[in-house]
This record gives C-alpha cells, sequence and structure tokens, in this order.
C-alpha cells in the first residue's frame, strides 16, 4: 500500500483527519443564493464583485487558490497586486448572469494542476496580468454582445499577447493533518522587470454574531515574521513566514459606510489590507496588530523570465525556524503524490492521456467546497441582526425548511456553479471512486441524508430552486460506485453503504411515482430536467399554454432508475436474500413503463414514432388531439439508458423473483413481448432488460451514429444535424417556436441562455451512451455487429463501437497530428504556448462540430468522467474481440 493510499486508511479509519484541511474555499462567494437578502430574489445584484473586498459574508468564504479546515472556521488564501489594478486581486473576476451574453463566466487564467484525495500535495496555476486588469473593458464588451455572438475573453483583450504576465504556481504540502507548508512561485514571464506584491492572506470566518461563536477569535502579530491564529474552539495555529514581509491586521467586518452610507458598527475593517496597499490608505489597519484578518505582504520586482517565491508553513505547535524544512516538505509529497498517480494509471502509457487524466483528478479535489446553508435561518435571519425582507418567506425554497448544508461537497465549477447540483454531483462521484472511494460514497450519501432530502422523497436539486427536477441518476451512480469500490477492494461490497442509499432511494422512487405521474399512467414528466433548451418549449412551463407533456425522457429516465433499483436489489441479495421482493416490485415498474411508452392509457398513443423510429415527447393541448414534437434530440436517445444485463445464476438463487418473473412472462405477455429479450440467455447466460428490442434498438443507433445527425468527430452531439437545414417548428395559440441545430453557444433565452443543448457534446450524456453499450455487449458477447458510422458499410461489435465513443471525447483534449488540442479552437496562445498549451481546461461542454471549449470553463465535475473514460478505454478487450484483424466487418 503506498503512502497516499496509507493516509487514506487513516482517514477512514478516524485515526487521522487527514482531510480536516483541503482547499474548502469557493472561488465565488458573492452573487450567490445564500448571500442574498433582497426581497426580490435578484442574487446577482445584492452582492457584486465589486462590493465584495468590503462586505463580509454570512455562509461562506472565497478566495484565490485558498485552503480551509472542513468547518471553515480558520481561512487561507492568496491575494496579489500588479501595482495597477485599481483594487487587490484577492478574487477571482467574471461577468453575472445578465452581464454575460451567454450568462454568467469567469473572466481569469487558471488551472487545477496536481491534488491527492488526502491533499497531502497539491497545485495549481494563476497568470495574473502584469497590465491594469481590464475590468471594465469586460463587462462593456459583452454588454454590446448578442447570443449569437461569441463570449469575449480575456485573452480577446491582447493583455497576454507580448507575454506580460505572471505565471503564479501555489503549492501545499502536508508533513501533518495541521502541519501545511504553502510555497507560491512566481514567474515573469514578461521581456520587462515587473513589479507585484504577493499577499498571502489569514482571516476567520464571521460566525462570532450567530450565537455559535460565543467568543471572539483573534488573529495577532507574534514577532515580524509569524501569526498566532486563536479560536477557543480549536486551539492555535501558527504561521511562520519566509523573508522579511510586512504584517498587516484588520477585522473581517463589513465597510458599512462604503457599501450602504450609514456609519461603521466597527474600526477595523475587511478592506482595509486592499486600501492599504493600493492607496496607502492605514486608518482601517489595527496599529495594535490583531484581529480576525491579517495578511503578509511583499513586494517584488522580477525580472524578465526570472522568478521569486513566498514561503510559509502553518502548524498546530510553535516551530522554531519551521520554513526551513518547506522545500523538502514539498519535495517528499510530490514524489509520493507521483507514486500514487503512477499506479491509478498503471494501464494508461500514452504521456498525453495521463497528464489529461492527471489534471482531470486534479480538478475535482480542488473543486471540493464548504457549503454551509440553513435554509430556516436564512427566511428567518439571524437573533438580533438584520431581519430579511418578508417577501421571502414565500419566496425561493421557502418550502424547504429542513434543509440545513454544512458540509465538504463536490462542486461543479467553484465559479460558475459555487453548489451543489444533484445530477452533477452523481457523475462525479464516478471517476472520484477510482481516487478516493470513501469520499465518492460519502458524496452520495450527502444528498439522502434527512437534512438534505425533502421529507416528501425529492432531492435537492441547486440552490437557485431545491424543486426543479433533475434526472434521477443517483441510483446509477450509487451501483455504480459500490461496484468500481468492491472491485477495488478485492471483492467485498460496502453492504452498509449500499443498504443505507438503497432505503432512501426507494423514498426518492416514490416520489417520482406519486409528484410526476400525475394521472397514473407510468409516462412521467419533470420539465427541463437539467437539459435546458433541449425542447421546442419551456418544458417546465408546458401549463403556460395550458398544454401537458408527456416526456419521452422523464419516461425513460424512470425506466433507467427502476432498472438501477432491480440492479441494487440483486446486489443486496448476496447479504439478505429478502431484497429479491424489492427486485420484483421494480421489475414491475420497468416492465409496466415499457408498456406505457407503447400505449399511453390504452390510447394507442407511443413516445415510439414509427415513421421516424425515434422517441419525442408528447404535447397535450385543449380541444386538440396529441401532437408529436418531433424534434430529434437526446431524448430520443436516453431510451438507451434503460438496460442492465444480468448473470442467469443470480435468478437461479432467488427462486421467489425468479417465480414472479416468470408469472410475468406468463400472465403478461404483451408486456414481455415490448422488452428485449428476457427470456433468452445471452454471452455467459446472461439475461437482457432493455426498453429497446433489436429493431429499436439498431434504429437509434443508426440515428446515432450517422455523422449528419447525432455523431460528430468528438462524440454525440445533444440534438441531430438534420436541424441545421431543417429547423423543427411547432405552432401553439399563435406562436411558432422553432428549433435549430446550434454546435455551440445557445442563441435562446430559455433558462437564461448559458448553456445549450441543442448541438454541443455533453460529457455526462455521452458516459451514459457508452455505459449502455456496454452492457447490451455483455449481453450479445459480440454477435450484435453495428454498422459503424451510418453509412461507411463498417460494422463493429458494440463493445468496440463504445471504445470508439470514448475515444473521440478523449479526442477533445488530446494533441493532434499538429499538437492542437481541439478544446481549444483556434485560440493560437493555447495550442502553441510552451507555458499554456499542456495545461487542461475542463468546460461545461464543447461544440458540436469541432470540439472546442464552452460553458463553464473549470466544470471538471462531470467533464471530469474524462478520466473514467482514460480509464476504461484502456481496459483489455475481450477473447471474443480480435482487436484489429476484427474491428471491422464489412
Amino acid at each position: 500500500m503506498n503512502i497516499e493510499r496509507q493516509r487514506l486508511k487513516e482517514d477512514r479509519e478516524w485515526k487521522k483527519h487527514w482531510k480536516k484541511w483541503g482547499p474548502y474555499l469557493t472561488e465565488r462567494q458573492w452573487g450567490t443564493v445564500r448571500e442574498d437578502y433582497s426581497p426580490n430574489g435578484a442574487a446577482w445584484d445584492n452582492v457584486t464583485h465589486d462590493e465584495a473586498k468590503s462586505k463580509a459574508y454570512r455562509w461562506g468564504e472565497e478566495g484565490i487558490g485558498g485552503i480551509s479546515d472542513y468547518k471553515q472556521k480558520l481561512c487561507v488564501a492568496w491575494a496579489f497586486w500588479n501595482g495597477k489594478d485599481p483594487i487587490i486581486k484577492e478574487r477571482l473576476f467574471g461577468l453575472t448572469g445578465p452581464q454575460g451574453n451567454h450568462g454568467e463566466d469567469v473572466k481569469e487564467l487558471y488551472y487545477y494542476l496536481d491534488s491527492t484525495p488526502s491533499h497531502s500535495y497539491m497545485k495549481m496555476l494563476y497568470k495574473y496580468p502584469q497590465n491594469a486588469f481590464p475590468y471594465k473593458q469586460l463587462v462593456e464588451e459583452n454588454r454590446i454582445r448578442t447570443k449569437n455572438d461569441p463570449e469575449f475573453e480575456i485573452l480577446n483583450t491582447g493583455l497576454f499577447d507580448n507575454d506580460a504576465y505572471f505565471d503564479i504556481f501555489i503549492e501545499y504540502a502536508k508533513e501533518d493533518i495541521e502541519d501545511i507548508t504553502a510555497i507560491a512561485t512566481i514567474h515573469n514571464r514578461g521581456k520587462e522587470d515587473a513589479e507585484i506584491w504577493v499577499m498571502p492572506t489569514i482571516w476567520f470566518r464571521k460566525n462570532w454574531f450567530t450565537g455559535h461563536e460565543p467568543f471572539m477569535p483573534k488573529l495577532s502579530k507574534i514577532n515580524e515574521q509569524s501569526i498566532k491564529a486563536y479560536s477557543p474552539k480549536s486551539g492555535n495555529y501558527f504561521f511562520s513566514f519566509d523573508g522579511e514581509p510586512e504584517l498587516k491586521f484588520c477585522d473581517n467586518e463589513t465597510n458599512r459606510e462604503k457599501l450602504y452610507h450609514i456609519p461603521n458598527e466597527k474600526k477595523y475593517l475587511k478592506d482595509a489590507i486592499n486600501d492599504y496597499v493600493v492607496h496607502n490608505f492605514s486608518q482601517h489597519l489595527n496599529p495594535d496588530n490583531y484581529g480576525t484578518k491579517a495578511a503578509a505582504i511583499y513586494k517584488f520586482r522580477i525580472p524578465a523570465g526570472s522568478s521569486s517565491v513566498v514561503k510559509f508553513r502553518m502548524t498546530h505547535q510553535e516551530i522554531k525556524e519551521s520554513v526551513l524544512s518547506c522545500d523538502e516538505i514539498l519535495k517528499v509529497r510530490k514524489k509520493e503524490a507521483d507514486e500514487f498517480y503512477a499506479e491509478i494509471q498503471d494501464r494508461v502509457k500514452d504521456k498525453d492521456m495521463r497528464n489529461i487524466q492527471r489534471q482531470a483528478f486534479a480538478g475535482m479535489m480542488w473543486s471540493k467546497q464548504f457549503y454551509y446553508y440553513n435554509v430556516e435561518r436564512w427566511l428567518e435571519g439571524d437573533p438580533g441582526r438584520y431581519t430579511p425582507p418578508k417577501e421571502r418567506k414565500k419566496g425561493r425554497n421557502h418550502n424547504w425548511r429542513h434543509l440545513h448544508n454544512y458540509d465538504i461537497i463536490s462542486m461543479p465549477d467553484k465559479w460558475e456553479y459555487p453548489w451543489y447540483a444533484a445530477w452533477d454531483l452523481a457523475f462525479h462521484c464516478i471517476p472520484i471512486a477510482r481516487i478516493d472511494p470513501d469520499f465518492a460514497k460519502s458524496q452520495l450519501v450527502l444528498l439522502l441524508n434527512d437534512w438534505y432530502m425533502h421529507p416528501n422523497g425529492q432531492i435537492p436539486a441547486y440552490e437557485w430552486n431545491f424543486s426543479d427536477v433533475n434526472p434521477p441518476v443517483h441510483a446509477y451512480a450509487v451501483q455504480r460506485v459500490y461496484q468500481i469500490d468492491k472491485k477495488m477492494n478485492g471483492g467485498k461490497g460496502d453492504q452498509e453503504f449500499l443498504e443505507r442509499c438503497f432505503h432512501k432511494l426507494m423514498i426518492n422512487f416514490t416520489w417520482w411515482v406519486n409528484q410526476k405521474d400525475s394521472d397514473g399512467k407510468n409516462i412521467f414528466e419533470g420539465g427541463f430536467l437539467g437539459l435546458d433548451n433541449i425542447s421546442v418549449i419551456d418544458r417546465s412551463h408546458a401549463h403556460h399554454y395550458s398544454g401537458k407533456l408527456e416526456q419521452a425522457d422523464a419516461t425513460s429516465w424512470m425506466a433507467m432508475f427502476s432498472l438501477n433499483m432491480l440492479r441494487i436489489s440483486l446486489d443486496l441479495c448476496e447479504f439478505n436474500n429478502s431484497y429479491q421482493y424489492t427486485a420484483g416490485k421494480f421489475l414491475e415498474h420497468f416492465l409496466y413503463i415499457a408498456g406505457a411508452m407503447s400505449n399511453i392509457s390504452g390510447e394507442n398513443i407511443s413516445l415510439w414514432n414509427d415513421e421516424e423510429s425515434f422517441f419525442f415527447d408528447i404535447i397535450h393541448l385543449p380541444r386538440k388531439e396529441p401532437q408529436v414534437m418531433k424534434v430529434k434530440s437526446i431524448v430520443g436517445i436516453i431510451p438507451l439508458f434503460a438496460v442492465e444485463s444480468i448473470r442467469v445464476d443470480m435468478f437461479d438463487s432467488l427462486p421467489d423473483f425468479k417465480k414472479r418473473m416468470e408469472f410475468f412472462l406468463k400472465e403478461k405477455p404483451k408486456l414481455a413481448a415490448l422488452v428485449s429479450s428476457w427470456i433468452q440467455p445471452g454471452y455467459e447466460k446472461r439475461r437482457l432488460f432493455s426498453l429497446l428490442r433489436g429493431h429499436r434498438m439498431k434504429s437509434i443507433l443508426n440515428k446515432m451514429l450517422d455523422p449528419d445527425e447525432f455523431l460528430s468527430e468528438f462524440g454525440i452531439r445533444s440534438l441531430s444535424k438534420v436541424h441545421e437545414k431543417n429547423p423543427y417548428s411547432l405552432k401553439i395559440n399563435g406562436d411558432i417556436m422553432t428549433v435549430k441545430y446550434t454546435p455551440g453557444e445557445s442563441d435562446s433565452l430559455m433558462f437564461g441562455g448559458n448553456s445549450n443543448w441543442r448541438g454541443p457534446i455533453w460529457f455526462p450524456i455521452n458516459h451514459l451512451i457508452i455505459e449502455s453499450l456496454r452492457k447490451f455487449d455483455y449481453y450479445y458477447g459480440g454477435e450484435f455487429p453495428i454498422e459503424y458510422p451510418t453509412g461507411s458499410g463498417n460494422h463493429l461489435t458494440i463493445d468496440l463501437i463504445a471504445k470508439e465513443l470514448s475515444l473521440r471525447c478523449i479526442k477533445i483534449f488530446l494533441k493532434d497530428e499538429n499538437g492542437y488540442r481541439p478544446v481549444y479552437g483556434k485560440h493560437k496562445k493555447l495550442q502553441e504556448d510552451p507555458y499554456f498549451k499542456d495545461y487542461i481546461l475542463f468546460y461545461e461542454y464543447f461544440n458540436g462540430d469541432n470540439g472546442s471549449g464552452l460553458g463553464a470553463s473549470h466544470q471538471t465535475g462531470w467533464t471530469g468522467l474524462v478520466a473514467e473514460m482514460i480509464h476504461k478505454y484502456h481496459k483489455p478487450q475481450k477473447d471474443n474481440q480480435e482487436n484489429a484483424e476484427a474491428i471491422f466487418r464489412i
């Protein structure tokens, strides 16, 4: 067992809390729902970026390259100043949702480069311009751009054209659980000498006014190179700094006079260090050198092409000359990190793939965040403090008063989406399970806890509206993580984890059945289901047209949910055979859903359209015949996901389940006939449960694998390219609505217009497609060749098609024959510059035609699935698939 695995074992067994400190600061606390105390719920305007330097937050803290303890009582981060900006750079800048022509968007360059799961070693890179940061230009240029224009990025300003910037590498290394070394190495990439102020900053999260902390914490100066941080609960921490910094102190308190034009309650304020460095204004600094916020200020003039270093060490015990050991600690932890990932990447021989995968893992580790949100306290306000406006009592999330989040959570993107999202998180856990199965399992359990899940069984979606409905993929993630962990643990499954999740998922399943199948027809709604603008109408508001939707994707997600629960039930039978009865329950649900999709309420209305050989949504309008909305989108591919392949010997050991299954076969032959043959044994005596029989499966794959429809060089598009020349239009109550294939940024205002499901490639959907194809292959075992690509005349086994689709997705990040990565499109700087070209950004989604990255730039969460794709891509093929000679069958 390597040293990092040993740390994870110690943490799991509560012997040493190695994860007590980690990268738990968010990158944007301003503009969040939690900090919004406005009457109208305008979160983006309640606390702005400009106000953030002067505003003490209520619910969390932000910083650049920051760390904190797991309760975020004490925080550490980095601030910089180039001598020209109007403010010090202590938080990342970006546009709000209303400001951006494609929604909110961070306008900075930074990369997560490395992290072990215990955070024993971490590394990131921040690129800071030497000239004034173009705040105004970024806002004004994006303001005049339309939905049809690309975003105006910081590289478009020309600031980096002459290399007049600093590369700031931030590294952390743990000597022990509360003995942490931090080093920032600042490189001047420019052609001239340049000045920079570097300010490692320490502060306490402000919780002393809530009643939870009756005693004030305190930072105080020990000598010219060290600071003591004391709180009654945590005790002492000592910060020792290298060199000759200038230590300055203030308090983490709001500058009320600056923000609200009312007298300040406190004398020493949050923005005091900013004002001192930028304006030489020291009135709000504490001359007695103590407070709740402090910074060690270094000023360098770095020659062109040279670098400077800032080091400090945090310890729980005062250590004499502790910074002298920083370099050695860092060197050892880096070596251990390399050893840990060498074991993880044992089969990955390609150097570029290893680099991509390791940075993907790093991004997922850096994207952990302390998330605090007590909805009842947020609605009512803190005792003795400002009372929130009465409008919020019936506003956002008012029916989630039970929700109390106070945990480390995997975030989609710590700037653009600094709040958990239910279906995002489920996908995060798949690749995370490869490096830290304990954290992956804890995350899945978290959303099922009583203080997260609604008493009615709904899983919270995200803070903007916990009641929104995300696809029910949690059971899939639970079962998948269980299997990954079981294999890594020598075949021993975590019964407690699986059983605990299963019982709560039963409640969630019941919520879906009761709430999203309003007519009891086994046809489900759910609204936009996280797919934003995929439809011709806003699916969350069909009632605006007095209409009702019957959704092919919602119904298929529920069929998938049923099979996931069936599979979990069978897995639990390894420990307790009584779960065979729940297996029977979910088999029935699955079969009834399959029947309903083909004949809704016995009215001969089907979500499957024989004319197009595809699944579509159906809309019911008053006094009109049901109308099929013939949009060729991933809505029609999602039925592919409802598939499980199960070995016959499992049935033989479960006589009651087998008996129930045979009863259905005999008494419900029409239902049984709708799904793939579950009577006929397949490869290795497997049985197949699927919504798709051979014909329908081939019909869907025919379109999905067609380059003129869904198949892109870089994966599966979310909308058929057929709609580029043939947009689909629908007229409702005189309104004409249209869906057109758009490979890149959204041209629709639907759901804010900050993401696009009308053409681009999304990793979670591609991942599920690939996983589903592998499940089909488990059954067919190479005996079901499919034409690939459609129209080529070449035929591949399903498993090899899955592998090839994985490679297409991976190719988004891989260097091509010219050394260019498709993810960076035509950005010459990103493609050719040695200080850019090997650093990877994991975007939210990707252009359906050229693979360039779009949306949130650090959504390593679900785009981090590329790490799992790389892992599976190097999995040895089965013996019956003869690699090169059997790849193409004509």
